[in-house]
């Protein structure tokens, strides 16, 4: 691929491991938590929260949001739907499209499917909000074969995370498919650059050719930079927020989900140069845990059972750091807020 239309008189930017991770941390608002409104629910949902059990959207929120409730994954100003990669996401209402629309399959018969679907699921639902399962059976097939139809921006659903989801059919954006895929780039761009074509048609659950298609469009809106593992792109309006990074502090501790878009960006070597650990962040064929991040670093992993958080540090932490750990579990927002956080540390 080509710098994308970036201009080739302008001196390439070079970025270090440090200056990266400084980047997405303080676009991810991971550095200092912002104040609580719908406003900072979007910010904070800017690249969308992928959700799972035990409700991982909420727990996104609370890395980057003051007093966040353990119902906020149904705030008014969210939804929920099936999202990049078919999975569960929770979005800012104004953005379904983006979420939907803009991973809407390039194949006119991938398409032709999507909107068949959300057509037989309007015509069964009539207006109501049924349970997916049911509604899935009815339409003769496995319910999974529903969330193909989330690409089309219609089907949002409610999922508790204890029952199965309930879908519910929405009027179509009134966005072309191929304007909601841009922008969904460009926000992709803000939160996880420096990042590629390819990082961004995995994460968002189109072909590698729709990735440097999308790349392509952008145009001159990308500045082509160099990272420790090669050339990447980045928003040419975020360049300067690059000699900025720096400048900020870290959170002494944060309790990252899996799945949060911290951790879903394709440079996993650089977010985790160790191989051992990265395979033990990211485990094949099992579910992922979650990640703990202290001082701007991923140390280690960590898993919540019910009131019970057991931690994994990869290295000895200090005694600050342990304290600092603890106070963050202490304030997780879990359904029981009567019951205490109990941690627990594993070599």
């Amino acid at each position: 691929m080509t710098s994308g239309g970036a201009s080739e008189s302008a001196a390439r930017l070079e970025v270090d491991r440090a200056t990266i991770l400084a980047f997405r941390r303080r676009m991810g608002s991971l550095d200092e938590r912002l104040p609580r409104s719908a406003r900072s629910f979007r910010r904070a949902a800017w690249a969308g929260l992928q959700d799972s059990v035990p409700r991982a959207a909420v727990l996104a929120l609370h890395a980057r949001v003051e007093d966040v409730r353990p119902d906020d994954w149904n705030h008014p100003s969210l939804v929920q739907l099936w999202g990049p990669r078919f999975s569960v996401f929770v979005v800012a209402a104004e953005d379904l499209a983006l979420f939907s629309l803009g991973t809407l399959p390039d194949a006119e018969r991938g398409r032709r499917r999507a909107v068949d679907l959300a057509d037989a699921l309007e015509a069964r639902l009539g207006g109501e909000e049924r349970r997916y399962s049911a509604v899935g059976r009815d339409l003769g097939g496995h319910p999974n074969q529903l969330r193909y139809a989330g690409a089309t921006g219609r089907v949002l659903i409610r999922w508790d995370g204890a029952r199965p989801p309930t879908v519910r059919v929405v009027p179509a954006p009134d966005i072309d498919p191929f304007d909601a895929r841009l922008e969904l780039a460009r926000r992709w761009l803000h939160v996880a650059g420096p990042t590629t074509p390819h990082a961004f048609a995995t994460w968002a659950g189109i072909t590698p050719r729709g990735g440097r298609q999308t790349f392509e469009a952008l145009g001159p809106a990308l500045t082509e930079v160099a990272t420790p593992l090669g050339h990447a792109w980045i928003l040419a309006d975020d360049r300067p927020s690059f000699g900025d990074a720096a400048s900020g502090r870290p959170a002494p501790a944060r309790l990252l989900s899996s799945g949060d878009p911290y951790l879903m960006v394709g440079d996993r070597e650089l977010l985790v140069p160790d191989a051992t650990h990265r395979r033990e962040l990211w485990p094949p064929g099992t579910v992922w845990p979650g990640g703990l991040l202290v001082d701007g670093e991923l140390v280690g992993t960590w898993r919540r059972s019910g009131p019970k958080a057991t931690m994994h540090p990869w290295r000895t932490l200090t005694a600050t750091e342990l304290e600092s750990v603890e106070a963050e579990a202490a304030s997780l927002p879990l359904p029981d807020g009567d019951t205490p956080v109990r941690v627990t540390w594993v070599d």
